[in-house]
Order: structure tokens, then sequence, then C-alpha cells
């Protein structure tokens, strides 16, 4: 596999990044009570920790071509649990966005629901849960995924079909363009 980055071009991207999150990635002395919580840790291919120490050498193509920036949660468990305050969701969500701006994707379905769940926000102004699964599934291909739970999450009103809006729509999409302009996580 090609390399996008050399060390150098890493290195000033990882500095740049961890700037913007306000992290120092020194502080990491690497004792894994970050991956030892996450509840995603099952999943990644690098784990929360290995992110940290592959962006303080500067290996950004490792984290930019992992499956682990797309598949983060966000939950901030990882931060709770280190003894630094390293914030690893915000340094996976600007390495996301980095990869996305170079056309890196290594879970093509998260970004494609990610997509889907941003533009669903910016027409609506907030999340409609039938109206992104119904664009997922059909755009995704993956037609009968969540088909056998729908009559229970009707029932139990975790999803409604009725289409739901904010009445100032336009300062949404505006909040969502500065955010979108400024590199800031949605």
């Amino acid at each position: 596999m090609d390399k996008i980055l050399n060390r150098a071009e890493g290195k000033l991207l990882a500095d740049k990044i961890a700037k913007e999150a306000d992290v120092k990635l020194h502080e990491c002395y690497q004792c894994g009570k970050c991956t030892a919580g996450c509840p995603m840790a099952n999943s990644f291919d690098l784990m929360p920790r290995q992110i940290v120490h592959y962006m303080h050498l500067g290996d950004m193509d490792e984290v930019l071509r992992s499956k682990t920036i797309w598949l983060c949660a966000s939950c901030h468990t990882c931060v709770e649990r280190c003894p630094h305050d390293i914030d690893i969701p915000t340094l996976i969500e600007k390495s996301r966005m980095e990869a996305q701006k170079r056309g890196i994707c290594a879970v093509r379905d998260v970004r494609l629901f990610n997509d889907i769940f941003t533009e669903t926000i910016r027409y609506t102004g907030k999340s409609q849960e039938v109206i992104l699964e119904g664009a997922y599934n059909v755009t995704s291909g993956h037609l009968m995924q969540d088909m056998a739970n729908v009559p229970q999450m009707l029932k139990k009103g975790i999803v409604r079909p009725e289409f739901n809006s904010v009445q100032d729509k336009e300062s949404i999409k505006k909040i969502m363009n500065k955010a979108e302009e400024g590199g800031a996580a949605l």
C-alpha cells in the first residue's frame, strides 16, 4: 500500500490535529486505560492508545487508513478513564475529517450513514430516524436491515413515523455550514 504521507508530513499533520484538539500527544504514557474501557474496541483495528501513539510518531498513514476513526462512537469513556484527560474522540474526529478530505474511507457504510445523518439535520433541523434509516438502507443496499425491529420500535415510541422539524431550519443550516468550514466536529 502506497504511503499517503511521509513521516515529516505525518508529524506536521498530527501536530496540527493535536493542536486543534488541544491535546498534548507526549502526555500519553500508554497505560491502556482508554482501550480497556472502550465499548467499541472489539471492532477496532487500532486501539485508542495506538491512535495516540501513531500520531505521536507522525505515522498518520496508519491513522487515516484505520477502521477505528470511522467506528469510534465518541462516547468519551476513554477521556474519562485517561489520567491526563487526553481527548481521543476529538483526535479521531479530526483524523476522520482529514481522511475524508483525502478520499480515504476504511468503512464505507459509516461514512454513508454520517453523510445521510448530516444532510437530514441540515434540511430538517433535527434527526429524523425513520428517514435516516430508510435512506441509509436503500443507499447502502441493506434493504431489510432493522425491519424485524420496526414493530417494537414503533410500539415503544423509539421511532415515530411522523415528520418533525424545527421552526428555524435556516439557522441550523448556517450552524452546520459554519461547523464544516471551520473543520469542527458535527
